[in-house]
């Protein structure tokens, strides 16, 4: 693919005014357009060292309201995001709704230039390519315009643009020895950009390769690029809003949000034993015990550099925070962090939905407790119409590509079902009425998801289906005694660290 490029390609200065006369303006008022749309936009720019990223950067930006953008220039990791999965400092720079994050080198670093430099194992690469592919359609299916350019000139090109930079104190600084030994083993480093060139073209984020020894052939190819792309996601989006109200009035009705899929799957939370109980004696003697472990693990979790994430689900009622109170009364505080989560707020409202809990992922080392999940997105936003049919059933495969993501990168994964019964959650929200400590704990809508039960049922029975898997899976902990359900957590939570301490750390 590189080798065929035709690298001699130039533009003549007069031609080159006349373009940009048209192309300045055309991209500022696609910028606006996508303002006005919410559309998100994010361009990647790849390429050789001396390509010209940052000169076409700037040349990219004359054109845009610098109100509307944000540049990031990609280097190694800080210490910060290598206590992180790779992917975690790229879903922190997303932009939301209306704006354009530009990259001066992107997630692609890690397949080419970590990988040059010997920073990741062959074995890594698949896994790599895997969550760098499933990140791009994540975006682009929730709306992202995702634009890849990459900066091509050959080996001598290149050789000629270090020497003239490091002819200068000015400029020497520019020339890394990572550059000069690429430049050295030029055609191993273009093999590497080939293979990912050719694996992560899609439909949804295609490359474009642009001829870069001519600064102006390259300057009008990329503006040229951007803008049609950005009419393209414009007149699409202008396209389908005009069959939007229709559609959404359609995808409200009950009929079509929890009824019709497990027809021929059996209930996994009607098999729970909610008759399984503990005495208070036995559960207090069991308590101390487990936290008594569990804070000793918790230091061996922070020296192994082990991340856990600890997810927690379940009905109105059905003893989630009573389970996190009990399970980090011991632990470090300085270790874990528990995440409420409530419905996402204006700021959030302007990203992907999985942003906010990218962004609440634990580092190596330490504990992250989501009270309430990602899983909102196939129940309560299901049930409720609060997204659109097409956006939960793509979000299984979303939420099962980030969590298989995530336990690659060394992160343990525990998801905890809370299950009682209609009428013990009735009960407990009659006591809450009842008890002005914890009137605060019920509302109106408490009682009106209950007449939605089976539909919340029938979604959860799907969400443990298509989502439980070896790495990340789901655990029914039957509630309707709460001692019990206490202890299974923490017992639960204790055998998976101790299994993962045998098998291994975690992030180095």
């Amino acid at each position: 693919m590189l080798e065929k490029l035709d690298l001699s390609k130039k533009m003549e200065k007069e031609i080159y005014r006349s373009e940009m006369e048209k192309l300045i303006p055309r991209l500022g008022k696609l910028q606006r357009k996508c303002k006005d749309l919410n559309i998100p936009v994010m361009i990647a720019f790849e390429g050789y060292g001396a390509a010209g990223k940052g000169v076409q950067i700037s040349k990219l930006i004359q054109a845009l309201d610098p109100r509307g953008f944000q540049v990031y220039a990609v280097k190694g990791e800080t210490e910060e995001e290598k206590m992180h999965p790779f992917l975690w400092r790229f879903w922190t720079k997303l932009p939301p709704k209306g704006r354009i994050a530009i990259y001066d080198t992107s997630w692609y670093r890690r397949v080419l230039i970590d990988r040059f430099d010997k920073k990741i194992k062959k074995s890594e690469l698949f896994d790599a390519y895997e969550a760098i592919r499933s990140f791009e359609k994540q975006l682009t299916d929730d709306g992202m315009v995702i634009i890849k350019i990459f900066l091509a000139i050959d080996k001598k090109e290149q050789k000629k643009r270090f020497d003239k930079l490091l002819s200068s104190k000015d400029t020497a600084w520019r020339v890394s020895e990572g550059d000069r030994k690429r430049n050295e083993k030029f055609e191993k480093y273009e093999a590497m950009n080939e293979e990912m060139l050719s694996r992560t073209d899609s439909e949804n984020a295609p490359w474009h390769i642009v001829e870069a020894v001519d600064r102006r052939f390259a300057t009008v190819k990329i503006y040229s690029i951007a803008a049609e792309t950005l009419e393209r996601q414009i007149e699409a989006v202008e396209k389908k809003s005009e069959h939007s109200r229709d559609r959404a009035e359609e995808e409200k009705e009950p009929k079509d949000n929890g009824k019709e899929e497990m027809k021929l799957t059996e209930s996994i939370l009607a098999k729970a034993d909610l008759s399984l109980s503990y005495t208070k004696e036995e559960y207090e003697k069991k308590l101390k015990k487990l936290q008594k472990r569990i804070e000793k693990l918790h230091g061996e979790l922070y020296r192994k550099r082990i991340p856990v994430v600890l997810a927690f689900e379940g009905w109105d009622a059905g003893g989630k925070g009573g389970a996190i109170k009990r399970l980090t009364a011991k632990m470090d505080p300085r270790g874990y962090v528990v995440h409420p989560t409530a419905s996402p707020n204006a700021v959030e409202r302007q990203y992907h939905y999985l942003w906010r809990f990218w962004r609440s992922m634990p580092k190596a080392g330490h504990i992250a407790v989501f009270d309430r999940t990602w899983y909102g997105r196939v129940m309560v936003e299901r049930i409720e119409g609060f997204c659109t049919e097409e956006e939960w059933r793509r979000a299984y495969k979303e939420i099962n590509d980030m969590e298989r993501n995530l336990t690659k990168e060394g992160v343990l994964i525990l998801k905890f079902w809370m299950q009682i019964d209609k009428n013990e959650q009735e009960r407990r929200f009659r006591q809450r009425q009842e008890n002005p400590e914890k009137q605060w704990k019920i509302t109106d809508e408490d009682w009106r998801n209950r007449e939605k039960w089976d539909q919340y049922e029938t979604a959860v029975n799907e969400m443990l289906v298509r989502t439980s898997t070896a790495e990340a899976p789901w655990i029914v902990v039957e509630g309707n005694d709460k001692y019990y359900a206490r202890i299974k957590v923490l017992e639960t939570v204790v055998k998976a660290i101790e299994e993962r301490m045998e098998t291994g750390g975690g992030k180095a």
